[in-house]
């Protein structure tokens, strides 16, 4: 039987997504098998978007249908019924996981006293322990022309809500495990926490209680949510910019010169449709860089805008989003002030601000050892991101991205930082960066931003690149000239120790990538070439291919160096290194030139490191099955168990990953560069921004490492 909890509240908007992203968080780290169960929903029609969320996480592989009780209307009609309905349901989804994050229902149709009594029975019966969230704010005085702020409620009134929701699981016999207080005073978690933890004891029951403090970017709603609240019609604009928070509304009821002082930081502007020039006036100030920087403008009101003002528009190549709605001032104002937040759906930086503040304010260990969950013997590809996001936490590293041009970049930094995986610098004019990320709604403000033509830097890293490469005949002027190329000035930089690595390709190709880390920081001792693997996350296990992606041809000499590397790459990584040096021929059975390479290759790596376990030649299906091993090569230590496969040639290597990528729906995490002094990383072209998130975490280890 699954390992499942029940999340549930006493009322509404106490942000219980995001304790459900927290809590399906921590335990798709300790399990692979993770599902979702939503028990009651608004509607079999509009779909659930915190249920749909959930559904997205990586650790989750479950059809939505499957994972709705019943709706409300089930529940007025017959509650009993409708119990019986959500039990049955349930079991369905319990029967195909280790574990379930059960979802209670979210005070929309009944009072909140007899909802969460009925939530409190479906947990019983389900029985299922309860993780009550309680709401830290009221909710009601909201401050004006502020989305998302209320009045904290103090730690006494907290601890009076926590005495009747605990009177109403206690009513219904509701096992209780753990309770959390969400969007706490940030100034008085200790006294909150202490508050609820009396009022916990008093029942005679030894829980933890966790506070999570408020965060008024997860609440704000985005640009998007704005839309979507007014109805709204995109007009023009960057869409990119549409996950935007939105932190303020500014209504723009008065004359430009009077508009102009009033603007806020990640404010929407409603404007009148027909007065052009206070539109005209908002973007210039917004492109301007001296104002405020904006989410958005609002144009209200039944009125098109002149073919001159378009025009005039177009011109500007303003990126600002311009939504228009035929809403008057009022209800356009009304609309936008309860617009609200909507976790994941609307922005990644809500999304990791939210898991972040979960790990830091909730002991997960702690959780998982509640629910009796053992650590799985299985790696599942979250688990393995999970494990290096940890191990590079552990011992923070700075890593350089030479790429802030590009948004995808920008968004995996916002991500590393907001996750504490590592420090960054990023290249780029400061300026134009953090501008761009300030458009885009992240937040990069920890970053250190360099500009590649610092005079400075330029000078120390042009006199020392023209020393490195003298006997090459390079001067100080030619050095000067291309250590503002941002591969070597981010190469120049791990080279000096100011970054403890880099990775680099979003935009770039290998060749640009590495070339530098050739020239400068060059090879480890005892290596011979630079090569590359990648880390195949499976369904079940991680394994090490190489070379895929440095060398076309190896020869005998560096095809060992390969698989030397590549175990060593593999032990860095917690994967037992069993290498398969692989070729179209198994053992003995074939001759030729390649398969002579091979066997070569195999004797070399077996002289140099005797207590690697190594195998080969050997094909694919000897190396990975065991009935075919059994077959093919009996007795052997790597037959039918290979972790780390090295691949006679590039060509070979880079199709198979891709194939098995497509095809067995693996993740391939890389191209991991192994061999130099220092950790230099290239990124595919077509990296999303997870890819570039796991290649940052790499070579943050790979750093810790080379300093050991």
């Amino acid at each position: 039987m699954a390992q499942s909890i029940f999340i549930t509240s006493a009322e509404g908007h106490s942000g219980k997504s995001t304790i459900a992203l927290g809590v399906l968080d921590a335990l798709s780290r300790a399990t692979p098998r993770v599902g979702v169960f939503r028990t009651i929903a608004r509607s079999t029609v509009e779909r659930d978007y915190v249920l749909e969320m959930l559904l997205e996480h990586a650790g989750v592989d479950l059809p939505y249908e499957l994972c709705v009780g019943v709706t409300y209307d089930q529940v007025r009609a017959d509650p009993e019924a409708a119990l019986a309905v959500v039990v049955e349901r349930f079991k369905a989804v319990e029967a195909q996981c280790d574990a379930v994050v059960v979802l209670g229902s979210d005070y929309t149709d009944v009072g909140s006293p007899a909802e969460l009594a009925y939530n409190a029975r479906i947990a019983a019966n389900l029985g299922v322990p309860v993780l009550l969230v309680l709401g830290g704010r009221s909710q009601s005085g909201a401050v004006p022309e502020q989305l998302g702020t209320t009045i904290p409620r103090s730690p006494a009134e907290v601890g009076q809500i926590a005495a009747l929701a605990l009177g109403e699981l206690a009513h219904e016999r509701a096992q209780l495990l753990a309770v959390v207080v969400n969007r706490a005073d940030a100034d008085r978690l200790d006294e909150v926490v202490a508050s609820v933890s009396a009022v916990v004891a008093a029942g005679a029951q030894d829980r933890p209680v966790w506070a999570l403090p408020e965060d008024r970017m997860l609440v704000a709603p985005s640009v998007r949510g704005v839309m979507r609240a007014l109805d709204a019609r995109f007009v023009r604009g960057d869409q990119e910019l549409l996950t935007r928070e939105v932190l303020s509304v500014v209504i723009a009821g008065m004359s430009m010169v009077n508009v102009l002082p009033r603007l806020q930081d990640s404010a929407v502007v409603v404007i009148a449709a027909d007065r052009a020039d206070v539109l005209l006036a908002t973007l210039l100030a917004n492109a301007s860089g001296t104002f405020p920087s904006l989410a958005a403008v609002v144009l209200n009101g039944p009125f098109e805008l002149p073919d001159e003002i378009e025009r005039l528009i177009d011109g500007l190549v303003s990126p600002l989003p311009i939504l228009a709605t035929d809403l008057g001032t009022y209800e356009t104002a009304t609309r936008v002030m309860g617009a609200r937040g909507r976790l994941a759906a609307d922005s990644q930086r809500r999304y990791d601000t939210a898991l972040q503040l979960f790990e830091d304010h909730v002991d997960t260990a702690e959780l998982v050892r509640l629910l009796g969950l053992a650590r799985a013997s299985v790696v599942t590809p979250l688990m393995f991101e999970y494990g290096l996001i940890e191990r590079a936490r552990a011992d923070r590293r700075r890593i350089v991205l030479p790429e802030g041009d590009d948004d995808r970049i920008l968004r995996a930094a916002a991500t590393v930082l907001a996750r504490g995986i590592a420090d960054l610098t990023i290249l780029g004019e400061e300026i134009e960066v953090r501008h761009r990320a300030l458009e885009l709604g992240i937040d990069i403000k920890a970053a250190q931003v360099l500009s590649p033509f610092d005079p400075v830097l330029v000078h120390r890293f042009a006199a020392e690149y023209a020393q490195l490469r003298a006997h090459k005949g390079v001067t100080y002027e030619r050095a000067a000239d291309t250590v503002t190329d941002v591969s070597y000035f981010g190469t120049m930089m791990v080279h000096s120790g100011l970054a403890d690595g880099m990775v680099s390709g979003a935009a770039h190709t290998t060749a640009h990538t590495i070339r530098p880390a050739f020239e400068i920081i060059k090879t480890r001792p005892g290596v011979s070439v630079v090569s590359s693997v990648f880390l195949m996350a499976l369904a079940d296990r991680v394994l090490v291919y190489g070379d895929c992606a440095v060398i076309p041809d190896p020869t005998a000499v560096q095809l060992a160096d390969i698989a030397v590397s590549s175990a060593a790459t593999a032990e860095q990584f917690g994967i037992e290194p069993r290498v398969a040096m692989l070729s179209y021929s198994t053992g003995e059975s074939g001759s030729g030139a390649d398969v002579d390479k091979v066997r070569e290759a195999t004797a070399l790596v077996r002289e140099r490191a005797p207590e690697l376990p190594v195998e080969g030649p050997i094909q694919y299906d000897a190396a990975a099955d065991a009935a075919v091993a059994a077959a093919k090569l009996p007795g052997s230590a790597v037959a039918g168990r290979a972790t780390v496969f090295v691949f006679p040639d590039l060509n070979t290597g880079n199709n198979t990953y891709k194939a098995v990528q497509r095809s067995a729906g693996a993740i391939a995490i890389g191209p991991v560069l192994q061999g130099l002094n220092r950790p230099i990383n290239d990124l595919s072209r077509g990296a999303l921004v997870d890819d570039i998130v796991n290649t940052i975490a790499i070579t943050a280890i790979q750093a810790q490492e080379a300093s050991a």
